[in-house]
């Protein structure tokens, strides 16, 4: 899955260089925006995940991205890059030794860069969809569910996403995009910089998430 990703990146910068000159658009060039929605957690279909309980995690998604993006015959292609953080968090049972012993998993910061391709459906309305790589960390608390452990749980995993984007004035647009994350890698950190070796997982990340932005 990573090589796809990179070869997917390789291919957008590839076609975004002769295409700079070919046409300038409210969809053209560098981009930064503020992210906010909504964050869910869940077991995968093998229930083998670091998320636990029926119900897992909901939250409110925040965060910021950047990207570049290039507009050249009806077709928009581009590289971006997020940092997220969720309020998401479960609250486990700390005697079941399925739950780890821990008392609360906090979903933290998540990282995301990737590609998207998109399809002009009017002169400032863009449809797209995305591909990339997404690490990610869920944060540990002792029994009490209070104190932090310093201990978090650093997941690997791909996203898959589908979008509009409006484009506002020349250089301003508001965006709407929903997203779908796999992790299927994890590792435990441990305060001193020490980890364990890397173990197999299976947790679900869907998001709902609304964004504003300036273009340069």
């Amino acid at each position: 899955m990573r090589n796809l990703i990179l070869a997917t990146l390789a291919a957008t910068t590839v076609l975004a260089v002769p295409a700079a000159a070919q046409e300038v658009g409210p969809f053209t060039g560098p981009r930064a925006g503020v992210i906010l929605g909504y964050d869910a957690l869940r077991p995968g279909d093998t229930q083998d995940s670091l998320i636990r309980g029926d119900q897992g995690s909901d939250g409110f998604l925040y965060g910021g991205d950047l990207g570049y993006d290039v507009a050249f015959n009806g077709l928009v292609v581009g590289v971006e890059g997020e940092i997220t953080g969720s309020t998401g968090r479960v609250t486990n049972d700390p005697r079941d030794p399925n739950d780890f012993g821990f008392g609360r998993v906090k979903a933290g910061r998540d990282l995301y860069i990737g590609g998207r391709i998109g399809v002009l459906a009017a002169p400032t309305t863009l449809i797209y969809g995305k591909v990339g790589y997404t690490n990610a960390r869920l944060d540990l608390t002792r029994d009490d569910t209070r104190t932090e452990t310093g201990r978090n749980f650093n997941l690997d995993g791909f996203r898959l996403g589908a979008g509009v984007e409006q484009s506002l004035t020349p250089r301003t647009y508001a965006k709407l995009e929903y997203r779908y994350s796999n992790y299927s890698d994890a590792r435990l950190n441990y305060p001193n910089g020490a980890s364990t070796g890397t173990f197999g997982v299976d947790t679900d990340r869907h998001q709902v998430a609304a964004g504003v932005g300036f273009r340069f």
